[in-house]
């Protein structure tokens, strides 16, 4: 884990209201795992970081994605190139790739693409042949960046592939990953008990002392998914006692 003051590098848009920002943070870009993420704070910021799942790396540089949905997004967005964010990470416990794996579905909806390139590039270089079904509401929120050896798309109003949700338009295969709003990750538990699945709580810390990212479990109790997680197996999280409409990097 390291605490770095990462200078902004670049800002792009990727769909309707969804931006990736890039900064420079060359030990956290060469350590962080798929679904690990990254916590974010600022001069003007809030005064708890705020965590995003690490979107790219490329060995020097990050990028995390995000909406502005509330007053911290939207401080974050409005940063120049140049400005420098305080960025501790790489935090959680990310994807696992079993050596071996032939097939590899990827599943996100909206800011559930977050942690999914690096899934792509991790699950590849086991070996695996990768499909990536990405879902929105409608067309124009749909991530223009995918990757994969198939994409496939499913949007509520049928205006890009298949009409429906995203789980409904995957196939099945050997290794499945998923991240999106907890009520899509609760319909891949049920289809998918194995599956690896990448949640949000809200953070304070981060780094497992505050206990504010809860998440609880089948078996009875809870985790804390700044530490344990964020990344789980479907069938272990008892998905009736989480909020159904979060969906993990917390952009508040």
């Amino acid at each position: 884990m390291f605490l770095l003051d990462a200078p902004i590098t670049g800002r792009r848009q990727v769909a309707r209201g969804m931006f990736v920002i890039g900064m420079q943070a060359p030990e956290i870009a060469s350590t962080v795992r798929a679904g690990q993420f990254v916590n974010l704070g600022w001069s003007a910021g809030p005064l708890l970081r705020r965590p995003f799942s690490v979107y790219r790396s490329d060995g020097v540089h990050i990028e995390v994605v995000l909406k502005a949905v509330g007053e911290g997004t939207r401080q974050l967005l409005a940063m120049d190139v140049g400005e420098h964010i305080s960025c501790l990470g790489p935090l959680g416990h990310g994807f696992e790739f079993g050596a071996g794996t032939r097939t590899a579905v990827l599943i996100s909806g909206g800011l559930g693409v977050a942690p999914m390139p690096l899934a792509a590039r991790d699950a590849r270089q086991a070996g695996a042949r990768v499909t990536w079904v990405h879902g929105a509401r409608t067309a124009v929120e749909l991530c223009s960046e995918t990757e994969g050896d198939e994409i496939l798309w499913a949007t509520d109003d049928g205006s890009e592939g298949a009409r429906g949700t995203a789980v409904a338009a995957s196939p099945d295969a050997e290794l499945v990953l998923a991240c999106g709003p907890n009520r899509m990750l609760a319909a891949v538990a049920e289809r998918w008990p194995e599956a690896q699945v990448a949640v949000e709580t809200y953070m304070g810390c981060g780094t497992g002392v505050c206990l504010g990212c809860a998440v609880p479990l089948q078996r009875g109790g809870y985790d804390r998914a700044c530490r344990e997680g964020p990344v789980y197996r479907a069938a272990d999280i008892d998905w009736g006692a989480l909020p159904s409409h979060l969906a993990y990097a917390v952009t508040a």
